[in-house]
């Protein structure tokens, strides 16, 4: 089987200060990878770079800033000579609540974050280096992109464009870019910690693999995907949930356990 050294290799990892997306740069730094890591302010992406060690180095920029980004890659392609992984990581959730209570700034910094970020970060990546020497991509969704819930529809309704983008993309960026995506499940990050933080043990129990997710489980996965290991896989949107989306565990846990 094909390893996953990525050695000689540089990846972007936008929104990488801190949980899933630190945890993703830490990864691909193990393995070998040079890892550049964006943060909104500079001195987050330096004290992030700093925990990657190695070669990693940290980027101040809004994911939404075109300018910034621009100016990222290049720095990117002065510093290793390369940008061969992106990991669409960063994301928002300003909107709480029914969709249609939401207004037009919480519906903009939603998508603009969550769906133009991707769409703006593969098309500098891919014209700047991807487009001529190949390469690989990864945008994290959510299963709430995959499935329904109440207060969070706006925010689930991007990650279920970013779903169908990663397809398109998947289609116009081959043979020489794969595109795929991690569907993440409640994670015990910052933005998720509505989801759990109230509530970790019942929702754990409630969970096939009897857990909520760390930052770590979707890392893993990244690193595969971006690696010759997984060079046959393209427009595939990976659910990495502990079971989550199969439904409540307890009771089939409850007719073991009485021998139903």
């Amino acid at each position: 089987m094909t390893g996953l050294d990525l050695s000689g290799r540089t990846a972007v990892v936008t929104g990488a200060s801190r949980g899933i997306g630190l945890a993703i740069a830490q990864a691909i730094a193990a393995v070998g990878g040079n890892v550049v890591l964006t943060s909104r302010s500079q001195e987050a992406a330096d004290a992030a770079a700093a925990q990657v060690g190695g070669t990693a180095i940290g980027v101040g920029v809004h994911a939404v800033d075109e300018e910034a980004a621009r100016r990222c890659v290049d720095l990117t392609l002065e510093r290793f000579g390369s940008l061969d992984i992106l990991v669409n990581n960063a994301g928002t959730n300003p909107a709480f609540g029914p969709v249609v209570d939401q207004d037009h700034v919480r519906f903009a910094k939603t998508f603009d974050v969550n769906v133009w970020a991707p769409v703006l970060w593969t098309g500098l990546a891919v014209r700047a280096w991807m487009g001529e020497h190949g390469g690989a991509v990864v945008n994290t969704a959510s299963v709430g992109g995959l499935t329904f819930e109440a207060n969070i529809g706006l925010y689930n309704a991007s990650k279920a464009a970013l779903i169908h983008l990663t397809k398109q993309l998947a289609l116009e960026l081959s043979p020489k870019v794969r595109v795929n995506a991690v569907a993440p499940g409640v994670v015990r990050t910052k933005l998720a910690e509505a989801l759990w933080k109230d509530h970790e043990q019942a929702l754990s129990a409630a969970t096939a693999l009897g857990r909520i997710g760390e930052p770590a489980d979707i890392a893993s996965a990244v690193a595969f995907l971006v690696s010759d290991a997984a060079s046959w896989i393209t427009g595939e949107t990976m659910v990495i949930d502990g079971g989550q989306l199969l439904g409540d565990a307890l009771p089939f846990r409850q007719g073991a356990d009485t021998g139903v």
